[in-house]
């Protein structure tokens, strides 16, 4: 018998809302994560219904009789403290992080402040206005000095790397910044960090085993992480040793708790030249797609999709 199928009684969660959709730049891989919950929610015959997210949410929730609400929103609106704010107001239970630790996660630059204070490493960054033709030549010359070259630009506000992109001169620096202006009034410059990455999802306080990923496009981009053949192979097993591959994911643990992180998570990281760790992002709703990371841990873990989805919806209670 499967875990699922011991952990209780599927009436025990009422009726449950699997909100997905919304109107961010990630609706479509919200809807595709929110088509797979809710396909292993009713194999465990919960009694789950998709909501597409829209302007009427909580009278749709209120009017419509549920009692909780699975979040699988990605980016703006699902992921930064909105919804999550907005069930509170109406007392509806719902699963993953809660308002301040949601903002917090979706804010790329807070992230990191927050990590700098509480000593988990991260790489340098500044953070960058809509550009302006009095400043921008400035602003560009500040980022190459302290940084050199080549950089990462990227959205403050936006998941699953819409928007973000790698610049190896000034040129492509100019180009990039203003892509990414186009998401979001801040963008976050970093220094390209040349070294293994990794993933550690996070259930329940616990973490399941590290995934390394092995993009072939130059980094794990939306496309890299969504398209068919795109070439990303994945390694779980990580391939880190026993010791490091425990210390690591202590690590992420501790970098999504700084943030308030509760229920389940996503944190990602990569290494240095000297193998140490430099967290880059937390999700607090990361995808659950056919190519999604926390599903692939969860496997690893020995964890069917039906168990896991049990499991994030128990945070709910």
């Amino acid at each position: 018998m499967s875990r699922s199928a011991a952990l209780g009684d599927a009436r025990a969660f009422g009726k449950v809302a699997v909100l997905m959709g919304g109107d961010s730049a990630e609706r479509e891989i919200s809807l595709a994560s929110g088509a797979m919950v809710l396909a292993a929610l009713r194999e465990t015959h919960i009694d789950a219904h998709a909501i597409d997210k829209d302007r009427h949410i909580l009278g749709t929730l209120m009017d419509g009789g549920f009692d909780r609400v699975f979040i699988v929103l990605h980016g703006r609106g699902g992921e930064d403290g909105t919804i999550q704010g907005a069930l509170e107001t109406i007392g509806m239970p719902y699963t993953g992080t809660g308002v301040l630790g949601s903002a917090l996660a979706m804010d790329k630059a807070r992230s990191k402040r927050v990590w700098q204070a509480c000593g988990v490493p991260t790489p340098g960054f500044r953070v960058l206005g809509r550009p302006d033709a009095a400043h921008a030549e400035g602003e560009m010359a500040a980022c190459g000095y302290a940084f050199g070259y080549p950089l990462m630009v990227k959205p403050v506000h936006e998941g699953s790397s819409i928007g973000s992109g790698r610049a190896d001169d000034p040129r492509a620096l100019a180009q990039l910044w203003e892509a990414a202006a186009a998401y979001d009034s801040e963008v976050l410059i970093e220094p390209w960090i040349e070294g293994p990455e990794y993933t550690a999802a996070i259930l329940e306080g616990e973490v399941l085993p590290l995934i390394r990923l092995e993009p072939s496009r130059g980094f794990y981009d939306y496309e890299a992480k969504y398209a068919d053949g795109a070439g990303t192979r994945y390694h779980c097993p990580s391939g880190l040793d026993e010791g490091s591959e425990r210390r690591f994911g202590a690590f992420a643990l501790r970098a999504f708790e700084t943030l308030a992180g509760r229920g389940w998570g996503r944190v990602d990281f990569l290494c240095d030249a000297s193998g140490e760790p430099l967290f880059i992002d937390v999700n607090t709703a990361p995808g659950m797609t056919t190519h999604s990371l926390v599903p692939m841990a969860a496997r690893a873990a020995g964890m069917a999709l039906e168990e896991l989805v049990w499991r994030i919806l128990e945070t709910s209670l």
